[in-house]
């Protein structure tokens, strides 16, 4: 079932590296093409996902899953047998899992990534939004080990990615937006989780991310700017 396992992504991606904690944590032997997304489309994505050409792809056995939560899900029923489920097996608690996924997605994700990456009044709006958001992410975690109780589920993976992008972000470019302070269960979880060694391993060393962000700060500022506007 392995064979003919392959993801398009980038390293410096947190939506590439979902999946690649996905595969790594169900065992899945898996190839992994590195692209340089940020600034041109490289043909094989465009290959691969011609209606968003985004990045991640996961390619098995030749056919194209494209976007980072639906790849996960097929991850997760393909090797079903194989290392943890990503989603809990009650239909209940599965709902919930992808409620939580999705509400992150659609409500923490992209603003995460604009705090950085905007001034003025629409990065005080962002960062506003995004602890409205983030506080209400904390209240499904509340007084527990991880988002789906006490073992590490898809909604950990997507929101760990995401904040672990953010923090080292935050500290480059000056802006305030995770802290203990606004948020002690996230940073908490945060804390343990990395303390834990259950998704650490599978990040990006923290120094090289860092230094590739601050290298290139006022490039990907420009590059948020054409794509999602400046003001």
């Amino acid at each position: 079932m392995d064979e003919e396992v392959k993801l398009l992504g980038s390293w410096l991606s947190p939506m590439s590296r979902r999946v690649e904690v996905g595969l790594k944590l169900k065992g899945v032997s898996f190839e992994f093409s590195d692209l340089d997304v940020f600034f041109s489309k490289p043909p094989e994505l465009l290959q691969y996902n011609p209606v968003h050409k985004k990045i991640p792809v996961l390619i098995h056995h030749g056919k194209p899953i494209a976007e980072s939560l639906i790849i996960l899900e097929y991850i997760d029923e393909t090797w079903a047998d194989s290392g943890i489920r990503l989603l809990p097996k009650d239909p209940y608690e599965r709902a919930m899992a992808r409620f939580w996924a999705k509400f992150f997605d659609d409500k923490c994700s992209l603003p995460l990534a604009m705090s950085c990456w905007t001034e003025g009044d629409k990065q005080q709006q962002i960062l506003a939004d995004c602890k409205l958001n983030l506080t209400t992410m904390e209240g499904a975690l509340k007084g527990k080990k991880f988002f789906g109780g006490d073992e590490i589920g898809i909604v950990d993976i997507i929101v760990f990615c995401s904040v672990y992008w953010t923090e080292i972000a935050q500290e480059v470019v000056g802006v305030n937006v995770i802290n203990e302070e606004k948020h002690p269960i996230l940073c908490k979880w945060m804390k343990e989780t990395v303390d834990s060694n259950v998704l650490k391993d599978y990040m990006p060393p923290r120094e090289k991310l860092f230094c590739h962000i601050q290298t290139y700060k006022d490039a990907i500022a420009a590059l948020m700017a054409v794509r999602f506007g400046s003001n």
